[in-house]
């Protein structure tokens, strides 16, 4: 007889596993289906071990311009590759056991093994094949593994994996994911970075932090292509003076193999053709969703562009079967799975006033150096639409917390419907933005004006009073500048 829930949710990144807890308080009899490591991709090869190394090059680069500061470092300050990549698989080991922990606390069972869906309601687990990458912490021995499991609602939140172009397929030796390039075993002298999304300039900056030669190729006329170009461009200034190179509206379209070197060949918009010889290459062309082997077929789920498609609440096509998180389409963030696994679990249960997300309040996070955050319309996206708006600007150059910091590169920019004072959108580049931006994110959700937003008190000094600013330059009346 199959062991029977109401709940089987398969894949244990931050959506699944968040689902699982949200449903496990909402009193149904939940179970997991992971095939690698409870936290997924985000917390044990991405999200936060990212952070960690970011971490540690933030460290590095306030050392080498202590004297700046006034402070003299005896002796001189160096990056041990070993040791850096230590402490980022140490944090993530971490909370990969402190998600083990929460599975336990909320009587959530966790099946260990490969999940396909064979029919409606039902899901056959089968041996773990082997894991792409090593887990974090050895998989715990327990009784639920390979069988097969019921359940009335089956939630799929099996997350995504790198794309790849054809012809520079990733090899784990010259051509680098964000696998290999989050545990390299020495720091190469020079480096290509394919693709300038969040995942590409994240290391991008690492690697330039920890002195290594850095090229971005971008496709695109702007690197970050999502953001507001004139933050974007920004930040570009900013990265090419910390000694990265950019190159946009270019690709690589054909990469030769030496014996421990790659020759990128890069072909500009106008058909020129350039080579760069570096050490190692990073494909960072984006994700695709992890749709194949699940039985999405037999199952007749519908899928578009490498996704399962969903309605505003999870739903798929076939009675009884959800999708949550990057397997369900983008944007592909932890946050916006979390999210979506709540809104989702608490369609099922009957919770009252639940509502689909709004995608235009996802915020958007890339931890380089200096960072940008963002939410909301850029300005030629809100121009795009025929709105009047009123945008508005602040420098950190003008800011005391931030001039006492050291940080006085960034800006903050704020647009507003001109008529209503909606507020638009809000986009960051500077120290601790993505900290900063959920202010703004939190404005929006609650549809904060541009008037309750300058009758709001910011601490002083902050650098978020920068944020306050922006509003008022919006509207002509900026104090401090």
């Amino acid at each position: 007889m199959p062991l029977s829930y109401d709940v089987i949710i398969i894949g244990s990144g931050p959506g699944g596993y968040v689902t699982a807890i949200r449903a496990a308080q909402l009193g149904l009899k939940t179970a997991i289906v992971e095939r690698e490591h409870l936290g997924g991709i985000c917390l044990n090869w991405g999200c936060i071990p990212t952070k960690a190394l970011l971490r540690s090059a933030e460290i590095l680069d306030h050392a080498n311009h202590a004297k700046s500061y006034g402070l003299t470092l005896n002796g001189t300050m160096t990056a041990d590759v070993k040791d850096v990549v230590a402490r980022s698989r140490g944090v993530s080991a971490r909370l990969n056991g402190g998600v083990a922990f929460l599975m336990k606390k909320n009587k959530i069972d966790v099946i260990w093994g490969e999940a396909k869906l064979t029919k409606p309601g039902e899901v056959v687990v089968g041996k773990m094949s082997k894991p792409v990458v090593e887990p974090q912490n050895p998989v715990p021995k327990g009784v639920l593994g390979e069988g097969t499991y019921t359940a009335k609602h089956i939630i799929v939140a099996t997350g995504a994996r790198p794309r790849a172009l054809p012809g520079i397929e990733p090899d784990g030796k010259l051509i680098w994911t964000y696998f290999e390039a989050m545990k390299p075993d020495f720091m190469p002298k020079s480096l290509v970075v394919m693709g300038s999304g969040a995942i590409g300039i994240e290391f991008a900056s690492f690697y330039r932090s920890m002195g290594v030669d850095v090229t971005v190729v971008e496709l695109m006329p702007n690197i970050m292509p999502v953001e507001d170009v004139e933050i974007s461009t920004f930040a570009r200034k900013q990265l090419e003076k910390r000694g990265l190179k950019i190159i946009t509206e270019a690709k690589v379209s054909k990469v030769e193999k030496g014996a421990n070197s790659i020759t990128a060949h890069v072909e500009t918009k106008d058909g020129k053709v350039q080579t760069i010889t570096a050490d190692r290459l990073i494909s960072a062309v984006g994700v695709q969703g992890n749709i194949e082997n699940l039985g999405l077929e037999t199952l007749g789920v519908k899928t578009d562009r490498g996704c399962i498609v969903i309605d505003g609440y999870g739903k798929t096509n076939v009675p009884g079967l959800y999708a949550i998180g990057d397997v369900a389409g983008p944007p592909m963030l932890a946050h916006k799975a979390e999210h979506e696994g709540v809104i989702c679990i608490e369609k099922i249960a009957g919770v009252p006033g639940v509502h689909p997300m709004d995608k235009a309040k996802i915020p958007g996070c890339t931890y380089c150096n200096p960072q940008v955050a963002s939410v909301g319309l850029t300005e030629a996206k809100a121009k795009a639409e025929g709105r009047d708006i009123r945008v508005g600007r602040y420098s950190f150059a003008a800011n005391g917390k931030a001039i006492a910091l050291g940080e006085d590169q960034g800006m903050i920019k704020t647009i507003f419907d001109k008529k209503t004072g909606e507020l638009l959108g809000a986009h960051m580049v500077g120290a601790e933005v993505t900290e900063l931006i959920q202010g703004f994110v939190v404005a929006m959700n609650l549809e904060t004006t541009e008037e309750e937003l300058m009758h709001t008190i910011f601490p002083h000094p902050t650098l978020s009073e920068m944020m306050k600013e922006s509003v008022l330059d919006a509207y002509g009346r900026v104090l401090n500048a």
